[in-house]
């Protein structure tokens, strides 16, 4: 794929000349393979001295990192941490001892790889990187050279093809698989698990946290002799609404208090994490002590997270049916609100309708967003779709939707309508609940409780 020709930042450029000059030099937003990005990273010499995890699924991946993460740090390792798309702002996607790294500090490394990119080139012409693959690399050089003593890499679409599979994991994870991206990905469970199953390395374990992995991920662990830690296998995890015990391959953990993420799908995530410990013990070695403080003090931003206020407000980045059914029984389990406001916006390439009959029958309002990119779906044209299931007779009751411009917009408008016992959901693309947090976490205060209290 050849390369689009712009001028690239001067020498200490900030980095969001260089993040907008990544977005410009590659034809195609999406471009999977390996070969161009391991000519750069062989000429960057980028290499890990330390374990690495890298972990691919389609839902719990970022749960899964930071579960590592927390538990690591509780150890006293010297963690670093790549993972993709961000909230806010683009520094979150790397964490250096459990910091988000400074927009600075990341520059001389995009310098690096611009350097790279033309010194693996061939007759002067740079090797051609998408955004993804470009930073994918200036992030990876920034924690290749933090002294670390593991680093942990989140896939960002798929594994086989991923920019992060040029490097070796000593430990893979492979969380919930479900469908989505099937235009790069494949139609089905089975051809996607496939891809996924890309990151596993002959002789390494791998977890596989899903409890229904499909048929085509435990052949390829076998077929390339990796070592397969299959949950409800090779591990397993019970518990009460007190406490949860895990155990696995001749190690038991007892009474663990449940892991500070909320929702019921993050016991599946976090017994996937124990695994991957349990299989890195030599190089890894993590107390049971900081089992214990990882669980009770990690944390990810947009992942339901529920913002204390009047009304109450949800924070989640579920975008496809998987999660989205994760988050509609997280709901449910929050008990009795009278109104559930819900703020959404989404890629038009997700399986929309099948988003909204999932969650549609705990919603009594909707407030679409537009989204800034153009792979978004127009707030309209969901008002459309949403107003078409109505219309089949699957919503037999009559829901209003509105269209936004901003996820910000569509916020406000909520906040509005709701009486403080409501409760307001924000979901859908990361740009969703981006868009309402870019200005810190909004701390909700319902005008119509404001009136009853002056009177």
């Amino acid at each position: 794929m050849s390369e689009t020709l712009c001028q690239a930042p001067a020498h200490g450029a900030p980095l969001n000349e260089w993040l907008a000059y990544c977005e410009q030099i590659h034809p195609k937003t999406i471009e999977l393979g390996l070969e161009r990005v391991a000519l750069v990273a062989q000429a960057l010499q980028l290499r890990f001295d330390c374990p690495v995890i890298t972990v691919a699924g389609t839902n719990g991946k970022g749960s899964t990192c930071a579960m590592l993460e927390a538990i690591a740090l509780q150890s006293g390792y010297r963690t670093g941490v790549y993972t993709s798309p961000h909230l806010v702002s683009f520094e979150e996607r790397c964490r250096i001892g459990g910091e988000i790294v400074f927009a600075q500090d990341l520059v001389p490394h995009f310098e690096a790889v611009e350097q790279a990119r033309f010194s693996a080139g061939t007759q002067g012409k740079p090797v051609s990187l998408s955004y993804f693959e470009f930073t994918t690399l200036a992030i990876a050089r920034i924690m290749s050279q933090s002294k670390l003593d593991v680093a942990i890499l989140e896939v960002g679409l798929g594994g086989r093809l991923d920019a992060t599979n040029i490097f070796d994991a000593d430990c893979a994870i492979i969380t919930s698989i479900d469908i989505d991206h099937t235009e790069f990905l494949g139609p089905d469970r089975e051809t996607i698990g496939r891809e996924k199953a890309g990151i596993m390395r002959s002789g390494k374990p791998v977890v596989v946290s899903d409890p229904m992995p499909p048929q085509s991920v435990v052949l390829h662990a076998e077929q390339i002799g990796a070592d397969l830690w299959q949950a409800g296998r090779d591990f397993n995890y019970s518990g009460d609404r007190q406490q949860w015990n895990w155990a696995g391959r001749g190690k038991r953990f007892h009474g663990l208090a449940y892991p500070a993420l909320r929702g019921a799908n993050q016991l599946i995530n976090a017994a996937g994490v124990l695994a991957a410990f349990q299989a890195l013990r030599q190089v890894l070695p993590v107390t049971a002590q900081a089992i214990r403080q990882g669980f009770s003090l990690v944390d990810v931003p947009g992942r339901f997270q529920i913002v204390p206020g009047q009304p109450s407000l949800v924070l989640d980045v579920a975008h496809n049916p998987h999660s989205v059914a994760a988050l509609a029984v997280n709901l449910d389990a929050m008990g009795f609100f009278p109104v559930t406001h819900a703020v959404f916006g989404a890629m038009h390439d997700k399986d929309l309708a099948a988003v909204m009959q999932r969650i549609g029958p705990l919603v009594d309002r909707w407030y679409f967003t537009d989204l800034p990119l153009p792979r978004a779906e127009k707030a309209s044209d969901l008002v459309k779709r949403w107003q078409a299931l109505q219309m089949v007779g699957q919503r037999p009751r009559e829901v209003p939707a509105q269209a936004f411009a901003t996820p910000s917009q569509a916020l406000k408008a909520a906040v509005k309508a709701a009486d403080p016992a409501d409760r307001i959901v924000v979901f859908g693309s990361f740009y969703t609940v981006g868009g309402v947090l870019s200005e810190g976490v909004p701390r909700l205060d319902s005008p119509h409780w404001r009136n009853q209290s002056s009177e």
